[in-house]
């Protein structure tokens, strides 16, 4: 789930592989947005000698779409370098690294920040940063957190980024979700009013105590904004903006293979992977049309609007559980598209159907997190975020905490439809799914502060 070795070319790549997006106003500095992009995912803690970084060869970009339209009005785009400091030594480090600039850190990675506005104008805004080494082990670093804080660099224009390794936040039950669809809760088929008989078996976090590499960027809420204002009222249009990442490489032709070097053409940048929603192209898109997806913007989403209308999963469901979703059998068998599916995931929230919410970014379809930047931070998060009472989460951007997996299969399920048809009562089924998962099932512990994210896992202590 999320988006985790989500298509059959991009699981080959997992440099590019972007695995999991989140958006949200910033709970600390709530004048400001943070975007955080995954990468490199399912990371083992004891990786050495050769841990993981991100690619050299990889353009990474973060995209803000602040008018609807589902192009680009503001991209960050991210490169990495790599050098070298001993080509004597098989060692990651030589001893412990105690500085971002330690001589004892054999192999070290720098990347640079460059902004694009709308029209295509190119600006940078920082060269080689430092990341953060990877967590190899207390003797290694004595201090992470320490190497982590100084990793954080403040830009002169008002930007605050972050790219390094952190432990994975996501949590999910993967042997069950993938086992078909395997819902631990139902596996008796039993309802006592309106709660569950009992849990077959305890929800295992296949995601924990793995690592990740993570791109963060904190931005002035007034640089995302197409109107540019710093406060505004939350059912403002203007306060709606939709996020996605993407990871792109050279392309590359060779003409003739016989000799090295001979005959090699590079191109230009192409797409390899891409993610906006977190159950899109993992649990909506075919098998077929994977590939084709992560290599296309957003403005192309039409073309996959038809299986958002009428997803597989919602027609599995009644078929694994017999009798527990009645009503959403009689709803697939009327053929009717899922509106609510596709103003969530292609077209935002319009106003009036929720209170005092919307986050529609108009008619264009495109998958895209579309966060109403207006909505503040809620001091106590529901896990199930909108769907929860909260406004302020999931499917209104994406915090880290929310249980994405089963507010999706809960929506999936069928609850969401009286958003769009009054007359439809939901399966009580429906509104019980959950993974038996929270974001409490994540040993590692959320930072209060940007990046947010977790300290890595290191390999001494968790081997794994």
């Amino acid at each position: 789930m999320s988006s985790h070795r989500e298509a059959p070319e991009i699981s080959k790549d997992p440099v590019a592989d972007s695995s999991d997006l989140y958006a949200f106003v910033s709970p600390d500095h709530p004048d400001t947005v943070t975007i955080i992009a995954n990468y490199v995912p399912l990371q083992l803690p004891a990786s050495g000698p050769n841990f993981f970084e991100f690619g050299d060869d990889v353009l990474y970009e973060i995209h803000v779409d602040s008018n609807g339209d589902g192009r680009p009005d503001l991209t960050y785009q991210f490169r990495f370098r790599t050098e070298l400091r001993n080509n004597n030594t098989f060692l990651y480090n030589t001893g412990p690294i105690e500085s971002l600039d330690s001589e004892n850190w054999n192999r070290r990675q720098f990347f640079s920040v460059t902004k694009v506005d709308a029209h295509g104008k190119h600006e940078v805004l920082a060269r080689k940063l430092p990341c953060p080494p990877c967590n190899v082990g207390p003797l290694s670093i004595p201090d992470y957190n320490k190497l982590a804080d100084d990793a954080v660099h403040h830009l002169e224009t008002g930007e605050k980024v972050f790219a390094g390794q952190r432990a994975d936040a996501f949590f999910v039950d993967l042997g069950a979700i993938f086992d078909l669809g395997t819902l631990r809760p139902f596996q008796d088929k039993h309802l006592v009013g309106k709660k569950l008989f009992n849990y077959a078996g305890k929800a295992v976090n296949a995601t924990d105590e793995l690592n990740v590499h993570s791109i963060a960027i904190q931005v002035p809420m007034h640089m995302v904004r197409r109107d540019g204002k710093k406060k505004v009222r939350g059912r403002d249009p203007g306060a709606v903006i939709g996020v996605w990442t993407s990871a792109s490489r050279r392309q590359v032709q060779i003409r003739d293979g016989r000799k090295a070097g001979e005959d090699v053409e590079v191109g230009p940048q192409v797409q390899v992977s891409r993610l906006g929603n977190p159950l899109f192209n993992e649990v909506i898109v075919p098998m077929a049309e994977k590939d084709k997806w992560n290599s296309l913007p957003p403005t192309e989403d039409k073309r996959f609007a038809k299986f958002v209308e009428k997803p597989e999963l919602a027609g599995l469901l009644p078929v694994l559980y017999p009798g527990l979703f009645d009503n959403l059998q009689k709803l697939n068998e009327t053929g009717h598209p899922r509106a609510d599916l596709v103003a969530i995931l292609l077209t935002g929230i319009p106003d009036g159907l929720i209170d005092n919410f919307q986050n529609t970014t108009g008619a264009v379809q495109a998958d895209m997190l579309r966060l109403n930047t207006a909505i503040p931070p809620t001091k106590d998060e529901n896990g199930f975020g909108l769907l929860g009472g909260d406004l302020a989460g999931f499917p209104n951007g994406r915090r880290i905490a929310d249980d994405v997996v089963s507010i999706s299969i809960r929506a999936i399920a069928g609850v969401t439809v009286p958003l769009v048809d009054e007359k439809f009562k939901p399966d009580d089924a429906a509104a019980l799914v959950e993974q038996g998962l929270s974001v409490k099932d994540v040993s590692a512990k959320l930072l209060k502060r940007f990046p947010y994210l977790p300290v890595p896992f290191d390999g001494f202590n968790h081997p794994k």
